[in-house]
């Protein structure tokens, strides 16, 4: 039998991906205990010397163009590509070396994958990879490159869950799900850290949302280190689950949503990052895919860096005056740079 690495939630989150919305409380203390800032400690101690410590850009074009002061934190830069990496790494760490050698599984889009199988390298453990045929070639490349072995599967017909536990129960392989892991959160918190680290006086920050782990961990590192500070979501208008549930107070999903935001295709939040959200994020907005373009486009003109859509998806609120709020000095976290460059391109 394989060993999951996972909270209670990725059952019965499994169980219930059919239904249009899950009822289910208010954020509770079992929730909120399951990260906390003292795992994000622990977790940056972890990737000290390991992970990148990504730079923080500014653009006096951007800047003059929203009438803010805006800081993005470029996690594209971060090993990997991605800020994935951070919580792959801190799960990885955590294990047993039995479960090295036995190996691990998840499931993933690319950027997850590639950070998985890269920590997995470190480590010397066999990572296989539950991934959807349609993926951005990069990322099975990367994924691959780093010696991670690919299993593809039609999103539109498969369970990625269920062809995943099949096959960890086959190989006795322990479960590394992209988001709803206490060990994946806290690592992606100390995104938030690092920021607040180098800005110490900003009045918000701005996280792509796809499953969570990254709003979740860097939303409650940022309000533990800064109680007045503001935290928003952002996520694609063909995927808006996340927004929907926090307006409802309900777990909503999203059956396969149609975006180039590859990276935050997922159908839902789970129940921990959904409590995280509940508890510690302000607001979550929404954006087009035109509007991913038009912000991945100006990241490689005008700041010369390469994006992927899913990364730009706090910068795109920024730039289209999406985020009500009266924030001077905002920190825009922008998440990934696995960018298919052919395909988008041929978007413009």
């Amino acid at each position: 039998m394989p060993t999951v690495a996972t909270t209670a939630s990725t059952a019965a989150m499994t169980a219930n991906r059919s239904q249009k919305s899950l009822p289910i409380p208010l954020v509770s203390a079992y929730w909120e205990a399951m990260v906390t800032l003292a795992d994000v400690q622990a977790a940056r101690e972890r990737l000290r010397g390991i992970a990148h410590v990504t730079p923080v850009l500014t653009s006096r074009t951007l800047d003059g163009m929203v009438g803010l002061k805006v800081f993005c934190k470029m996690e594209s830069f971060q090993r990997g590509g991605a800020f994935k990496f951070r919580g792959a790494y801190n799960a990885m760490a955590q294990l047993s070396p039995d479960q090295r050698t036995r190996g691990v599984l998840t499931y993933s889009s690319g950027n997850h994958a590639a950070a998985l199988a890269l920590a997995g390298s470190l480590f010397a453990c066999p990572v296989t990879v539950v991934m959807p045929s349609d993926a951005p070639a990069v990322k099975k490349a990367a994924t691959e490159g780093y010696g991670g072995e690919v299993v593809l599967y039609d999103r539109a017909e498969q369970s990625r869950e269920a062809l995943g536990r099949r096959l960890a129960e086959e190989k006795g392989l322990t479960v590394i799900p992209p988001y709803d892991h206490p060990h994946i959160v806290a690592g992606a918190g100390t995104t938030a850290m690092e920021l607040l680290e180098s800005c110490p006086d900003l009045d918000a920050v701005v996280v792509p949302c796809g499953g969570g782990g990254l709003l979740g961990g860097c939303s409650l590192t940022a309000k533990a280190l800064r109680p007045g500070i503001k935290v928003y979501g952002v996520e694609p208008e063909a995927g808006d689950d996340a927004a929907r549930s926090m307006a409802s107070g309900k777990l909503e999903t999203v059956d396969n949503p149609q975006t180039i935001a590859d990276g935050a295709r997922t159908p839902s939040l789970s129940e921990l990052t959904f409590g995280l959200a509940q508890k510690h994020v302000d607001g979550i907005v929404t954006v087009s895919d035109a509007e991913l373009l038009q912000a991945t486009r100006f990241m490689w003109e005008r700041m010369k860096c390469v994006v992927e859509p899913t990364g730009v998806l706090g910068l795109a609120a920024v730039m289209t005056g999406k985020l009500a709020t009266s924030s001077q000095r905002v920190g825009v976290v922008v998440s990934g740079g696995n960018a298919d460059v052919k395909a988008l391109s041929a978007l413009w």
